[in-house]
């Protein structure tokens, strides 16, 4: 028996296969090994759709800032993203607030 890579998502060893895909019983995460490695390094928006370098995005959630009073209000629109690699994925400069620091989880990409 071969061994399985670990859950890209949260890193559990106990991944199993189910045809051609492969689940993580602990996030209910799933992929494909074909795509595995690949698919480790694309960002995604909330709706699951790949976001890149100077894309536009919108707020889905209003947002705390930490260490401030301020709130980055729902339907806020952010342009020119930058992607990193880190906790936040996303580097952003956001009117009225600043420099920051978002998760692509809390953002939609908006097409223009």
């Amino acid at each position: 028996m071969s061994e399985l890579p670990p859950c890209p998502k949260c890193e559990s060893p106990y991944t199993y296969e189910d045809g051609d895909l492969l689940i993580c019983p602990e996030c209910a995460h799933e992929w494909s090994l074909a795509t595995g490695q690949a698919d480790a390094n694309v960002v995604r928006d909330s709706n699951g759709t790949p976001l890149a370098d100077g894309d536009t995005v919108s707020v889905i959630k209003d947002l705390k800032v930490k260490g401030s009073s301020s709130v980055v209000k729902v339907g806020t629109k952010v342009k020119g993203i930058r992607l990193v690699d880190g906790d936040h994925d996303i580097d952003c400069k956001i009117p009225g607030i600043g420099q920051m620091g978002l998760k692509s989880e809390f953002v939609k990409k908006v097409v223009e």
